[in-house]
């Protein structure tokens, strides 16, 4: 259908400016707030590419393209020919041909990308195993919101927040050093010696802080790290894939659960985050997640309206 050469992506957050960022936020609000149905998008498609099982993703794309008047399709991966070896050029080509855009939940960042590169329609990382960008704008609204900076929030207007990432340094703490490097936050993440995060993702993300003002550490205690943080976030410790490193993962990672001893080391009002789906009792204990500091199923709600903002940004 639409086959704008000067079409926009989102593989990461640094595909948008902090003002686009902010732009998106406002408009989320603006959109959690209103009429629940619009018909921004009548008319438009988009096509979800899936790879791995998804619950939030697939679900707030579907009903954020339904709400803005248009339609979402489901595509497995596994009913494309592209389960049968057929490039993934190809299928981006024929892809774009057929619908508005793509949102695509993948195991390898490649896919992702050969696809936006070959699409003339724009492309979503809704998921691949090096970042999760939707999934962290939802959690900086979330934090805004929470923190009451929504109605008047700029480019600089979360900079005196400081998130501890405690756990694995995958695919959310990568996507989480993105997008406090392009708002000006402050992050610090807490990882078994091994399992930092993407280093040249670290690296840019270093860089990027000197000119944004914000402050990106990485640590291997999780107490140290959560003393003074506005915000403790968590995740799963053995992700789609890693079942063969279970064992030795739940071993590793057993002192940075986010449980009773740990939230005493942190302020009384932190917050605490989850992007789930969560394993309780393993990152994260009941106590916690179920507990008055946590704003987990807030935070999954507002992957519905981020997403709608998204959806109009690119597509709108």
């Amino acid at each position: 259908m639409a086959k704008d050469r000067g079409k926009r992506d989102l593989i990461s957050i640094l595909d948008l400016s902090s003002d686009e960022i902010v732009q998106i936020l406002l408009s989320a609000k603006e959109l959690k707030e209103g009429d629940k149905i619009r018909q921004t998008l009548k008319g438009k498609i988009l096509g979800m590419i899936f790879q791995k099982p998804s619950t939030r993703t697939r679900v707030s794309f579907e009903v954020a393209m339904y709400q803005l008047g248009g339609q979402a399709l489901f595509l497995s991966a596994q009913d494309l020919q592209l389960s049968r070896g057929e490039a993934i050029k190809d299928t981006a080509k024929t892809l774009s041909r057929y619908l508005d855009a793509i949102m695509v939940r993948a195991y390898g960042h490649r896919v992702v990308v050969e696809l936006a590169k070959e699409s003339s329609i724009p492309v979503i990382n809704g998921l691949s195993d090096l970042l999760h960008p939707c999934q962290v704008l939802a959690d900086i609204f979330t934090i805004a919101e929470k923190k009451g900076r929504l109605p008047h929030l700029s480019a600089k207007g979360l900079s005196d927040i400081g998130v501890a990432f405690v756990g694995d340094g995958n695919n959310v703490a990568n996507s989480w050093i993105n997008g406090v490097a392009r708002m000006g936050m402050k992050l610090v993440v807490s990882t078994p010696p091994g399992y930092e995060p993407d280093k040249k993702i670290l690296e840019g993300g270093l860089k990027l802080a000197k000119a944004t003002g914000a402050n990106i550490r990485v640590l291997h205690n999780a107490e140290d790290a959560v003393k003074g943080a506005d915000v403790i976030y968590t995740d799963v410790w053995v992700s789609m894939g890693m079942e063969k490193e279970r064992a030795e993962r739940l071993k590793k990672f057993k002192p940075y659960q986010v449980n009773g001893q740990l939230m005493a080391k942190a302020k009384k009002d932190v917050l605490v985050m989850h992007c789930l789906p969560a394993h309780r009792g393993e990152e994260i204990t009941d106590e916690v997640l179920d507990g008055p500091n946590s704003i987990v199923f807030d935070q999954a709600e507002n992957r519905l309206h981020v997403q709608k903002a998204i959806l109009e940004f690119l597509l709108g």
